[in-house]
């Protein structure tokens, strides 16, 4: 009889406890959403501005690359003429 109250109530608790977690993904809580921010102060404000200004210089500075059109260009060996094909010729009889 013990054994039998040990075992509904161990059922008990697990029937209470197993929902939980399930419960707990309908918080409400929406992941997905930016935090609300506070206004930025004048100061902030400024000194933003003062970094973007910055940061738009350095990129002013930033020499133009030359682009290439050969993508096998630093594969290739430039030095070398290009490979022969090796075709078989037919044989005449």
């Amino acid at each position: 009889m013990k054994a039998m109250v040990g075992f509904f109530a161990a059922v008990t608790v697990a029937i209470i406890v197993l929902p939980t977690p399930a419960a707990a993904q309908g918080s409400g809580i929406n992941l997905m959403t930016p935090p609300q921010q506070r206004p930025q102060t004048e100061a902030e404000k400024q000194k933003r501005a003062e970094e973007e200004k910055a940061y738009e210089e350095q990129l002013r500075r930033i020499p133009d690359q030359k682009t290439s059109n050969d993508p096998w260009g630093k594969v290739r060996n430039v030095d070398s003429p290009p490979a022969k094909k090796n075709r078989q010729q037919p044989e005449s009889k």
